[in-house]
């Protein structure tokens, strides 16, 4: 049972997703982990505190400098997450998200996913800040396409059209975001979001972090679901220490309860 004031804590959080039209979920891989994806760093994190099977920081293993020179490795851990994300599907959480922008068209998800678990739910308004392991490109031609998984790859592949190196659409360490994604995510900031909720992220990359402290800032509430202390726990106006399922589970109930005839 949920003590008096954390449930208060859920009840201030209902009305205020209750009243925005414009709110900001922010996403990370916590969100994805009642799918059975483990997070990278954080609480059980799969590479907290640890080193890949090579001796490398997961950040080193998967960036761009790793990439271009031993891309067997970058393409292991890619691989590694494919593999993951293919046994997985949307759950509550992404798949609320997707409800509440049916009912708010104003709403917008930022997440560092590369899952596509959020367009699977549904959610349309969606800046995939490091893109998707779902969309391969070829680093010498203009040939892209898009895979449903890595089944049937040669892992590192090759450009059908032209032989030469293929990568996945995301952003690796070290190298730059996409234009159109932070053209968008300026394009909500610069509206305003009324409420900026970020979930399952440790916040530390500066382009996350940023709308909650434009948040704070501006006098606009922000909301946190993480059972972990992040980069934001400190400045955010309120704080919910509970899983992404179960925080949107209990969010959803007090805005939608049901009918007693």
């Amino acid at each position: 049972m949920m003590s008096e004031p954390f449930e208060a804590m859920l009840d201030e959080t209902a009305s205020l997703l209750g009243r925005a039209q414009r709110p900001l979920f922010i996403t990370g891989a916590g969100i994805s982990a009642d799918s059975g994806l483990p997070t990278y760093r954080g609480i059980g994190g799969l590479y907290n505190d640890r080193l890949t099977e090579e001796g490398f920081p997961i950040e080193e293993a998967l960036s761009g400098h790793m990439l271009a020179r031993r891309p067997e490795i970058t393409w292991r851990y890619i691989g590694q997450i494919e593999s993951n994300c293919r046994r997985a599907g949307p759950n509550a959480a992404h798949r609320l998200i997707a409800a509440f922008e049916k009912e708010k068209p104003g709403l917008w998800v930022l997440t560092q996913n590369i899952d596509s678990l959020h367009r699977k739910a549904g959610s349309k308004n969606l800046i995939e800040i490091h893109g998707t392991v779902h969309r391969l490109l070829c680093t010498a031609c203009n040939h892209e396409r898009g895979v449903e998984d890595y089944a049937e790859l040669a892992l590192p592949p090759v450009c059908p059209e032209c032989g030469q190196q293929v990568r996945p659409d995301v952003v690796l360490f070290g190298e730059m975001l996409p234009r159109l994604a932070l053209e968008r995510l300026a394009q909500v900031m610069e509206e305003g979001p009324d409420l900026v909720i970020s979930i399952g992220t440790t916040s530390v990359f500066p382009y996350i972090a940023h709308p909650v402290w434009w948040a704070r800032q501006s006098g606009v509430a922000s909301v946190e679901i993480n059972p972990g202390e992040t980069g934001v726990s400190m400045i955010v106006s309120h704080r919910l220490k509970m899983g992404a399922a179960q925080a949107l589970e209990a969010i959803w109930e007090r805005l939608h309860p049901p009918v007693v005839s």
